[in-house]
């Protein structure tokens, strides 16, 4: 054991203390400060593009620009021609045509030089939608408040989370499914970060050792297996590390955050002690487990490598296997999560870390559902970790240039012949 915590903490101090993990470690808040720096900074100098507004209807084009919405600047030219001269000018930034046809049908075409974004067209297009309601609703003889407090009332829609207590009969409970969802959302983009980023440090170091040959000296001072888990934990401490720190760093700027009103308003409709409870412990289970397992896989495929040059490509099974559970999670997970491959994967190892949390979160899964899969990827990691480090003493002594395949055959001779 004490040869153990040597080469954890030999690799946890080498690899916490170097400029790329202290990189790694800031990127996420440099991100967040140049995103909020470019919503303020571009909040306060923004200036407000003119829409130049004609229409065969001068009543149309005055009454579109009098009710112009807050942010924009409509101005009203006399017609397609003279709109066109002011455009190429620079005098108006786009330039807006609207046509009238007899059954009060609305065409509008925006001109301009340059994309005015999708806001904008949204915008455009919704004022046409109200002028051409508001003008068929008077040829059928309504007037302008019987439209906007009838016909466009809209239809009230709630969803409610029920359960049942054992005589059959419904409760309403608190809905926290969306809050859930996000947490669940969040969690599978940073365990597709982890994985990806620590397969290669964890592939990277067992790789070094055995490209320069340091190898054969250190497995003749301690056993390999205890080499292996030494290695595998001290990565690990590392990424526990940057969680820890990511945490602590949210429970800090939560006393500032607290008082937005986004933030207030949706801390209102939900129940922290909802959310802080069986759903964030499995979804923390499933996420410690999930770059556990990878991080096993990655240590295997390391101790393959013949030369150091050849970590990235031996680690592209990894690669890809993550990037199909992330795929699924982000995808099939988010907007179908009772689709039948999601439910079959979410029980499959090496995906069930992406997939259940996402069905937990939108409640398509249960709980026993939940801890059945858990159990199936413990067991998993157990015989996977328990494999590795049986086949890491003869991989790492294995030289081969001819490929994975033939340095995992070569691999599997050796342990037979030992």
């Amino acid at each position: 054991m004490n040869k153990f915590w040597i080469i954890a903490g030999d690799v946890y101090k080498k690899n916490v203390r170097s400029v790329s993990f202290l990189i790694m470690l800031l990127v996420p808040f440099i991100l967040g400060g140049i995103v909020y720096a470019a919503g303020y900074f571009g909040s306060q100098s923004e200036e407000i593009d003119t829409i130049g507004i004609t229409s065969s209807s001068t009543e149309l084009a005055e009454g579109m620009s009098d009710s112009a919405p807050a942010g924009y600047n409509f101005k009203v030219v006399n017609s397609q021609d003279a709109g066109e001269n002011e455009l190429s000018a620079e005098e108006i930034d786009a330039l807006f045509v609207v046509d009238a046809a007899d059954n009060n049908q609305l065409d509008g075409t925006l001109y301009s030089e340059s994309n005015m974004g999708q806001s904008v067209e949204l915008t455009l297009q919704q004022m046409l939608n109200d002028i051409q309601t508001n003008m068929r609703a008077q040829e059928l003889g309504l007037s302008a408040d019987e439209v906007n407090n009838s016909l466009n009332q809209p239809a009230a829609f709630e969803q409610q989370s029920v359960s049942f207590t054992d005589a059959g009969d419904m409760q309403i409970g608190e809905d926290s499914e969306d809050f859930n969802f996000a947490i669940s959302f969040a969690a599978t983009i940073v365990l597709f970060v982890f994985i990806i980023t620590y397969a290669g440090i964890i592939s990277q170091e067992i790789a070094s050792e055995k490209g320069t040959r340091i190898m054969e000296v250190i497995l003749s001072s301690t056993r390999a297996q205890i080499h292996f888990y030494g290695k595998l934990v001290g990565i690990l401490f590392v990424a526990l590390t940057q969680m820890v720190v990511y945490v602590a760093a949210f429970a800090i700027s939560y006393q500032w955050v607290k008082d937005i009103e986004v933030v207030k308003n949706l801390l209102d409709t939900v129940s922290l002690k909802g959310v802080f409870g069986t759903f964030l412990m499995f979804t923390l289970a499933f996420l410690i487990l999930g770059i556990f397992i990878y991080a096993v896989l990655a240590a295997l495929c390391g101790s393959l490598v013949t030369k150091t040059e050849d970590t990235s490509k031996v680690i592209l099974p990894v690669t890809y296997l993550s990037l199909i559970g992330y795929l699924l999670g982000i995808s099939l997970g988010s907007f179908d999560p009772s689709n039948i491959i999601i439910r079959i994967t979410s029980y499959i190892p090496f995906l069930s870390s992406y997939l259940m949390p996402i069905r937990l979160a939108n409640e398509t899964a249960s709980i026993q559902e939940a801890v059945i899969s858990l159990v199936i990827l413990v067991a998993t990691t157990v015989l996977l970790t328990i494999a590795s480090a049986k086949m890491y003493k003869s991989n790492v002594l294995v030289y081969n240039d001819k490929g994975l395949l033939a340095t995992l055959k070569q691999s599997f001779t050796l342990m037979k012949n030992k």
